[in-house]
């Protein structure tokens, strides 16, 4: 669980902007048209800097905007090109649209998962946040909405209003953070809530009246620290959870008492098996396409409130996964230039894409970044909600994009 908000250093960006604009405003020719709110980030202009500003002033939980923009000019144009591999995600004609604002209370941040049946988004507001009021005292909430609801306003960039929050009543997941489809239901990460109220894997029937039913709540009797996220292999069907600190960090949990580490659960036998350790704080998981490769996000750098320690780990790590289940050939995939990666997805062509600290970063299947969805503000999660349609959960805003690629295709058979 992931909340910070980036310190901005707009007025810094904007004296080198005027006084250097001009050398950095030519952009890279590209073999395709450029759709309408989308622009190129030529990277190579971006090699040499006329001013490199201390780590005091740039480091991760700083806003980098290049010389010759503004924080208008890159949200005015949300869908940033890196590379022309981009152009076949975003499709001819990407939108994005702010469906949803809350003002302070950040509601839109994690969870985000898509239920087919009903076309549904379903999502969480943030835990152990001030702002929220949430984690010892009150658990968040559970939300959703409804995707043609979303689709109907998509041509507008300000949309805000016009699509339902519901709120889900399942007071039995505490302080929940990811979730994932599972047998036709959904289930959830939930940290806990204190000494007593462990950490544990909740399914909810995604209708009312949205009954829940424990799965996991321990570890050969010892509590799990924070559980965090999930997703289920699509080649053999096992359900992958990480556990983190994230409730201890942010003060709603005990002090932990085992490692930081990857589980998978065979639901047949009721196995619970460590499969992946070595991380600072793993986040995120999710699948390629084929189940052939795991994505873990670690968000070392960020340690709720206590702060920052700028060099742990703000990287998403690749892994092989074997035939029997089992992980392999760890790789660093990908360090983030801004904030952490937090939730992590795939869509139908093995691209992986992350909730950021200025929005959601895209990388091919080698570890390139291809493009970037920029919010100018930290995206926790996200999710396709099929074929060309997402939904970005960004604190207190709640964004529908609509692209040229799918996500979620193998869906109905988790």
């Amino acid at each position: 669980m992931i909340s910070f908000s980036l310190a901005l250093v707009v007025l810094l960006a904007a004296v080198l902007s005027r006084a250097y604009g001009a050398s950095f405003t030519s952009r890279s020719p590209s073999r395709r048209e450029i759709p309408e709110q989308a622009q190129i980030i030529d990277q190579k202009s971006l090699n040499v800097l006329p001013t490199v500003p201390p780590p005091t002033l740039s480091n991760a939980s700083t806003l980098f905007i290049p010389p010759g923009y503004d924080l208008g000019s890159l949200t005015d144009k949300p869908f940033h090109i890196y590379d022309d591999d981009f152009y076949d995600v975003l499709g001819s004609n990407p939108t994005l649209t702010l469906i949803a604002n809350t003002g302070s209370n950040p509601m839109f941040h994690e969870a985000t998962v898509w239920y087919p049946p009903t076309d549904e988004m379903f999502f969480v507001q943030n835990a152990g946040v001030a702002a929220a009021g949430t984690g010892l005292n009150k658990s968040n909430v559970i939300l959703k909405i409804s995707i043609p609801e979303a689709m109907a306003v998509s041509t507008l960039r300000n949309a805000n209003g016009s699509v339902t929050v519901h709120t889900v009543d399942a007071p039995a997941i505490l302080n929940s953070n990811g979730a994932t489809n599972f047998n036709g239901q959904l289930v959830f990460a939930a940290e806990g809530q204190g000494d007593w109220k462990t950490s544990q894997l909740v399914v909810m029937n995604p209708r009312e009246p949205y009954n829940t039913t424990i799965l996991l709540n321990n570890y050969f009797g010892r509590q799990f620290n924070s559980l965090n996220d999930l997703a289920v292999n699509p080649r053999n069907k096992e359900l992958y959870f990480t556990d983190t600190l994230y409730g201890y960090l942010q003060d709603f949990r005990p002090q932990p008492g085992l490692r930081n580490q990857v589980y998978r659960y065979n639901e047949k036998t009721g196995a619970v098996v460590a499969v992946a350790d070595g991380f600072n704080l793993p986040n995120g998981i999710t699948f390629s396409p084929d189940g052939s490769y795991a994505y873990i996000t670690d968000t070392g750098i960020f340690h709720g409130v206590w702060g920052f320690n700028l060099t742990n780990p703000a990287s998403i790590y690749r892994f092989d996964v074997q035939e029997d289940g089992t992980w392999d050939n760890r790789k660093l995939f990908a360090y983030i230039d801004s904030g952490v990666a937090d939730g992590i997805h795939c869509d139908s062509n093995g691209n992986v894409y992350s909730g950021c600290g200025d929005g959601v970063h895209v990388w091919n299947p080698s570890g390139k970044l291809i493009g970037k969805i920029f919010l100018g503000k930290t995206s926790a999660n996200f999710n396709f909600a099929g074929d060309g349609r997402m939904v970005i959960c960004a604190e207190e805003d709640l964004y529908y994009a609509t692209l040229g690629a799918s996500g979620g295709a193998y869906i109905g058979q988790l």
